[in-house]
């Protein structure tokens, strides 16, 4: 895992256009408001955009990890083992430094390892066996021990879209999403695992956690950031999506596991099973969570309650795409072109803001498909999944594939 292949040239499309590329990012109705357009060299005031970005959305941004910074080279790599062992361990030893600093963000507020671990205990205490086994192959030390938990981690956010959909030939239920994020941010694992009765494959986060998957027993499962600025006591959210997997079988399971836990900041999720149920579930850490039977989501709460971050995100203009395409029985193949071609696609590189994948899951197939313009990679739970895996988007260009 440790020997990576050599970055490719530099290629001048991943760098950002001169001076002025980050106001493509900023909505329509602000643009009135922004200085004239530099002329000077290229990356004059190349974090001025940052002002524009709603301020909170930033401090998050800011203070997010960045455990294995990417670009528009993407390296995944798997950790694909029944219990934690070696190749959690590296990926603990690769990435520890980015998250203790990143943990120690205002270190005052957040919990000690007995809180965290009885915090978890009390609430996904299936999941405190394997904690512990990680606990202990992180060296038993106090900080690693207190993150893993992540009971009241500093807040973070991704964009991301998501839609179920019917497949093109057997009629199955397929989960699209689109995962919207900073590259730098961006962990890069896959995860393979066997901890309890379900394997359980997905992309992960948060040295344990998902931020979508699938397991054996037929469940899908992704979120979107859910668009709204309280912070509570609670869990972060890959946490969530992992603990789900591991002990739901279907969606009733996992709609009645998402309104009992507490969830530190809101978030959309999605679910889908091989019986063909779907639902999705706005949790948050202020109010119940609300149940629907939604197959299309963006990154606000049904009504928009935070204007400026569904301005900036193009959240409701996303949403009304998908739910034209849903409305017309489009197939999974028709909108997964969608997703990989504007506006579903982001491609805001040098202002931290990109689809970094499309995912395709068929629970029941037990199979997951990522996809970018012009590639793809199929996993499935029954195969295992390779160490490292690099996708060049420097070559591909943005046009959208074939699906």
């Amino acid at each position: 895992m440790s020997s990576h292949p050599p970055d490719p040239p530099a290629d001048p499309a991943d760098s950002p256009p001169p001076g002025d590329a980050w106001r493509r990012w900023v909505p329509a109705a602000a643009r009135e408001h922004l200085p004239a357009p530099t002329t000077g060299t290229p990356g004059e005031d190349a974090d001025g955009w940052r002002r524009y970005v709603p301020e909170q959305w930033r401090e998050w941004l800011d203070a997010s990890p960045a455990p294995r910074p990417q670009t528009r080279v993407l390296r995944f790599i798997g950790v694909d083992e029944d219990r934690p062992g070696p190749r959690w361990r590296a990926l603990f030893d690769e990435t520890w430094p980015a998250y203790r600093a990143w943990w120690r963000r205002g270190s005052g507020e957040r919990p000690d390892r007995k809180t965290a671990r009885s915090a978890l205990a009390r609430h996904m205490p299936e999941l405190v066996p394997v904690y512990d086994e990680l606990v202990a192959l992180a060296g038993d030390d106090d900080d690693a021990a207190a993150m893993l938990a992540l009971w009241n981690p500093p807040p973070f956010i991704v964009g991301c879209s998501q839609v179920v959909v019917p497949d093109d030939r057997d009629g199955q239920p397929v989960l699209l999403r689109n995962y919207d994020y900073d590259p730098q941010l961006f962990e890069a694992t896959v995860y393979r695992s066997r901890w309890r009765s379900r394997r359980v494959l997905g992309t992960g986060d948060c040295l344990w956690g998902l931020v979508d998957g699938v397991n054996s027993d037929g469940l899908a499962v992704s979120l979107t950031f859910g668009g709204r600025r309280v912070v509570g006591d609670g869990f972060g959210i890959p946490l969530v999506i992992r603990y789900v997997l591991e002990v739901c079988a279907d969606v009733d399971a996992a709609t009645g596991v998402l309104t009992r836990l507490p969830h530190q900041i809101s978030y959309n999720v999605t679910l889908c099973d091989r019986s063909g149920s779907v639902a999705t579930v706005f949790v948050a850490p202020d109010r119940p969570a609300r149940v629907t039977g939604d197959a299309c989501v963006t990154n606000h709460p049904g009504d928009v309650e935070w204007p400026e971050h569904a301005a900036w995100v193009r959240s409701v203009e996303r949403l009304a795409l998908l739910r034209r395409l849903h409305a017309a029985g489009a197939h999974a193949d028709e909108v997964t072109r969608a997703m990989l071609s504007p506006p579903l696609l982001a491609r805001q590189w040098a202002e931290g803001f990109a689809t970094l994948f499309t995912a395709a899951y068929r629970p029941l197939d037990g199979t997951l498909v990522y996809h970018w313009p012009r590639a793809s990679r199929a996993l499935s739970l029954s195969e295992p999944v390779s160490a490292l895996h690099v996708v060049d988007l420097t070559a591909m260009g943005d046009e959208p594939q074939s699906a």
